[in-house]
Parts: structure tokens; C-alpha cells; sequence
């Protein structure tokens, strides 16, 4: 099979590699899509602090079994998936109180173990999710939808609030649907026209050009000058931090789920004056089926996030292209097969 291989920082090459094997209690799975994530782009470039080499990058997918060893878990052959990609010890002082997706031990596919960047992979079953009748390309941004709902839930974000994201890549728009789905009105902030009209399409009631407007400018048209119910920053920059101190009301919540690579600088007394809650929000717990579900039922529609999708031929220059910043697609998928796709080469 083909294999998407990161041999070193900054070196990509599409391999041919063995078919794997499933193990008891794994499914072999075909990849169908897989997205181009964030932390895909720091392990190409070298800046991901726990990627070893060679590693295939991915963990964003959707799969279709093709072989089940063992006991199936109410799972079929012929059925599409996708997979938790997250993988826990279950021993630690975090996985003991529930919090698995804190583990401190966690392996991350794509990260500290192979992704999904290849034609075929295995899972385990218990890991898998099913999901009849929803689009494969749609199903491949349900890890990136659970991060941003897994912190719209942190933040208790509901009926009535008023919420900024901050950053309309792919996490804020879909964060963005997230607080959508739960009620709230939702204001958006970037630096790049062709996203804020993305979200102006997906229901933001006001969008907010950070290169032309100010955040206090912003505070004044969302909310009349009371601040932002909650505020969601999804960028990781030490200035959108910044600017969500002080998008936030008096007795705020700020949710923090950009993976910032900067320190940031700020006077803690900024938080104390404003009595702000404070939460951060990893990867995300229990998510999956309740988003599905969802995507099932049509109550939220995530393909104008799916901006590209290239074949697998194409991937590694994909790859390349937005990791050099070249490109402003939201969310770049690559087709690994064709959903009719036959079970096995």
C-alpha cells in the first residue's frame, strides 16, 4: 500500500509499505478521506516537540472496514468509520478521574504513533465509531468538529450568550457551529476576508476583519460595549490571547483551545479585575457518537469547511503548500480511495 512518510523535518515522500495486519480486537480499515491538521503541518516542519521519525501523519479520517479479527463490537465488514485518535494509558492520575483526554501519557496518531495518511490502517474496535448515511468527507472532519465542541461544553456556553471565536481556520469555524448548535449568538474574528465570508455563510450574525477593526470596535457592535458572554480563542497567538482578555465582560468565561508555540506576557490582574473564568480545553471526551448523531439528523452542515481535496498523488505537495503558509484553504482533505472502492488490491 502507500504510505505518506515525514522522514525527517521537512522531507515528505509517498512510500510503498506492507498492508498491516489486525490484531485481536482490531478492525483493518481502508482509508477513504483524511484532513490536513494543524499539528500534521508541525511534524512535517520539525517544530511538533513530540513526533519522532519517521512518522505518517493524520489522525482527521474516515475509513471503511474491510476485516474484523475477533470479536466485531456490533461492527460489520463494509461499514464506514471513523476512529478516536487519541490513545490513552488508562492508569494515570488524569484517565483515573475521567479527564482520558488529559492523559498524561497520551499517543496521538499522527504524532507519537502512524496516522492515517496511508491506504489501509487498524484500529481497534472499541475505538471506532459508525456512521450510516453521513458524507465520508463529512465524516472526516468529526475530530476536528469534537475539538471545538468539547470546548463550547467546557466553557457552557447556551441559549442567550453572546460568543466570539477568535480565528476562523477550520477549530474556530467549527467551534463557531458548535456555539451555533447550542444557541448562542456568535461573533467571529480574523485577518483573512475569504474565511469571515465562509463564516458569514454558516450563520455568524457578525464577522470582525482584525486587520481593519479593533477589538474594543468590535465589543461596541456585538454587545453594546458589555463585552462577550464567552470568549473562544482558537489561534494559539499571544495576541489573540490578549485580545480575549479583553473581549470578555465583567464575570466572562475565555476558553483556550489554539496549541500556542509562543509564551505569552500579560498582568494577571487583567483577569482579577474582570473575576474572568479561565478554561482550557485538549482534544475532547466522549464527543464523537453525540456529533454523528448530528451529522445524522442534518441539524448542522460542515461541508463548506472542505475547501480542497486533492488525490493521494497530490498530497505530499499539499502538505508542502501549507506548511509554507502558501495557501488559505480551510480544511484540505486527501481522497486515499473512492468510497465504492473494491475491499482489498
Amino acid at each position: 500500500m502507500r504510505s505518506i512518510q515525514v522522514r525527517s523535518p521537512g522531507e515528505v515522500a509517498v512510500v510503498e509499505v506492507p498492508i498491516p495486519r489486525p490484531g485481536p480486537g482490531e478492525a483493518l480499515l481502508r482509508v477513504l478521506y483524511a484532513g490536513i491538521c494543524g499539528s500534521d503541518l508541525q511534524t512535517f516542519r520539525g517544530t511538533q516537540p513530540f513526533a519522532t521519525y519517521p512518522r505518517v501523519p493524520g489522525h482527521e479520517f474516515s475509513a471503511r472496514i474491510v476485516e474484523i479479527a475477533g470479536d466485531p463490537g456490533g461492527f460489520s465488514i463494509g461499514d464506514v468509520v471513523t476512529g478516536v485518535p487519541y490513545f490513552q494509558d488508562g492508569t494515570c492520575p488524569a484517565c483515573r478521574r475521567g479527564l482520558i483526554n488529559a492523559c498524561e501519557h497520551n499517543e496521538t496518531m499522527g504524532v507519537h504513533r502512524d496516522g492515517a495518511f496511508q491506504e489501509f490502517l487498524t484500529m481497534p474496535v472499541d475505538r471506532l465509531h459508525a456512521a450510516d448515511g453521513v458524507d465520508p468527507q463529512d465524516l472526516a472532519l468529526v475530530e476536528p468538529f469534537s475539538i471545538g465542541h468539547h470546548a463550547t461544553r467546557r466553557a457552557e456556553v447556551g441559549p442567550g450568550d453572546r460568543v466570539l471565536v477568535l480565528g476562523a481556520g477550520a477549530i474556530g469555524l467549527l467551534t463557531m457551529l458548535s456555539a451555533l448548535s447550542r444557541g448562542a449568538t456568535v461573533s467571529i474574528a480574523d485577518i483573512v476576508e475569504r474565511r469571515l465570508a465562509l463564516a458569514r455563510g454558516l450563520g455568524a450574525q457578525a464577522t470582525f476583519d482584525l486587520s481593519a477593526t479593533t477589538i474594543p470596535e468590535a465589543v461596541s457592535a456585538a454587545t453594546d460595549g458589555d463585552g462577550f458572554d464567552v470568549v473562544c480563542e482558537a489561534t494559539g497567538l499571544p495576541v489573540s490571547f490578549h485580545n480575549a482578555i479583553e473581549a470578555a465582560r465583567v464575570g466572562g468565561r475565555m476558553v483556550l483551545i489554539g496549541n500556542g508555540t509562543r509564551e505569552v506576557t500579560f498582568n494577571q490582574s487583567a483577569l482579577i479585575k474582570k473575576e474572568l473564568d479561565v478554561f482550557g480545553s485538549r482534544n475532547s471526551r466522549d464527543v464523537f457518537a453525540p456529533l454523528i448523531e448530528m451529522l445524522q439528523r442534518g441539524e448542522v452542515d460542515v461541508s463548506p469547511i472542505r475547501t480542497r481535496t486533492v488525490p493521494l498523488a497530490g498530497a505530499a505537495a499539499a502538505l508542502e503548500a501549507a506548511a509554507a503558509g502558501a495557501t488559505d484553504e480551510v480544511k484540505v482533505l486527501i481522497e486515499f480511495s473512492s468510497p465504492t472502492a473494491a475491499p482489498l488490491p
